[in-house]
């Protein structure tokens, strides 16, 4: 059974393309090793290298779905300004 005390973390990726991509994980550095192995999406697997410029913590995994859905929704430009904002972890 899954830990359910384990943190889950939305996360951004910068692909080689310039595009970012938007997920949740409980294991920031692994999913960032698997996206470059080409073994974590479709969607990065062809635009490799990928780096992680933005991630943040939520509770449950509820939580991360619905923040992965609200950045998903943001612009470009507002993807931008959440990635450059000082005191960010990433």
């Amino acid at each position: 059974m899954a830990n359910r005390s384990a943190s889950w973390w939305v996360y951004l990726l910068r692909c080689a393309d310039g595009t970012l991509y938007t997920g949740i994980t409980t294991d920031p550095d692994r999913r960032l090793s698997q996206h470059n192995a080409g073994t974590a999406s479709r969607y990065t697997r062809g635009r490799r290298p990928v780096a992680m410029v933005y991630r943040e913590v939520r509770r449950t995994r509820s939580a991360a779905l619905r923040r992965e859905a609200a950045i998903k929704a943001l612009s470009r430009c507002a993807k931008d300004d959440l990635i450059a904002a000082p005191g960010r972890a990433n």
